[in-house]
């Protein structure tokens, strides 16, 4: 009887895990993004639901920040009945925040914060 532990193989280790398209060649060349990554006109942005997601990112927050977000969490779930976890929140603000710029531009809340950030 062997005492060998049976690893997995580079194979599994990096396979593709779902499916991706490639970007268009051409939209970084236009200074535009995808047109699929703006909502449709008449449509509003939503964040996308609790789903296998494709992608990662790593944001870092600051303790307070990570408290906020998990307060208001449980506000969501306790006084409105919707359980959802943290990413889920953070997805619905990002897509809050995407669909204010494209509407406002200039004016919207996240070119002003950052504008006031910077000063």
């Amino acid at each position: 009887m062997t005492r060998r532990t049976s690893l997995p193989g580079a194979a599994e280790l990096f396979r593709s895990t779902g499916r991706s398209e490639p970007p268009a060649a051409d939209w970084f060349d236009a200074g535009q993004a995808p047109s699929s990554h703006r909502a449709r006109p008449g449509q509003a942005r939503r964040g996308s639901p609790r789903q296998k997601h494709t992608s990662k990112i790593t944001v870092y927050v600051s303790d307070e920040e990570l408290i906020a977000l998990e307060h208001s969490r449980l506000a969501l779930r306790a006084a409105h009945g919707v359980a959802v976890d943290r990413g889920r929140v953070v997805r619905e603000a990002v897509a809050i925040m995407l669909a204010d710029l494209e509407e406002n531009g200039e004016n919207s809340m996240l070119v002003r914060r950052l504008r006031q950030d910077a000063s």
